[in-house]
């Protein structure tokens, strides 16, 4: 299990989240979370700059992606799956022979279309926009809760 993101985190209580779930995640699977520098901006950029910074950080994570993973871009314009129905799909791609699975979250613009293609399913938990940062304890404790479903642990009530 793979989570590509743009930016790093900075904060304690934000890095203190990643490592309790990072903790228990590690009886279900091996986590790598790899992240992917920020391309930086003026606070008004135009709709070029925005472009040519999807397109920077949507190259680095392509080249980040391993051809074999089964790819899950976060989107807003995605599927929107139950929590159970995520647990689900986990399973199917498992058995469905593929070892790998690579979430990919995107930075303050979202991601390039370029990586939304390379998705093999493109997800999106809600119509709102979180904070990349934020996301990224969210996705985990979806991706937990996942494992726990399909593991019947009392987790997920």
């Amino acid at each position: 299990m793979e989570i590509l993101c743009v930016g790093r985190l900075k904060e304690r209580y934000w890095t203190e989240a990643v490592a309790e779930y990072t903790k228990r995640l590690q009886s279900f699977c091996k986590l790598r979370i790899t992240e992917i520098p920020e391309c930086r901006v003026g606070d008004r950029p135009t709709g070029g700059e925005i472009e040519k910074v999807l397109e920077t950080e949507g190259n680095a994570i392509l080249q980040k992606i391993s051809p074999s993973a089964y790819v899950i871009p976060m989107c807003i314009e995605g599927k929107s799956l139950s929590s159970e129905k995520l647990a689900e799909t986990l399973q199917n791609v498992a058995i469905g022979g593929k070892s790998q699975v690579c979430f990919v979250i995107g930075g303050s613009f979202g991601l390039s279309d370029a990586v939304k293609r390379r998705g093999d399913l493109r997800l999106s938990v809600s119509a709102m926009t979180f904070p990349h940062q934020l996301f990224r304890i969210m996705l985990l404790e979806q991706i937990y809760r996942a494992f726990s479903i399909n593991a019947h642990t009392q987790y997920h009530k």
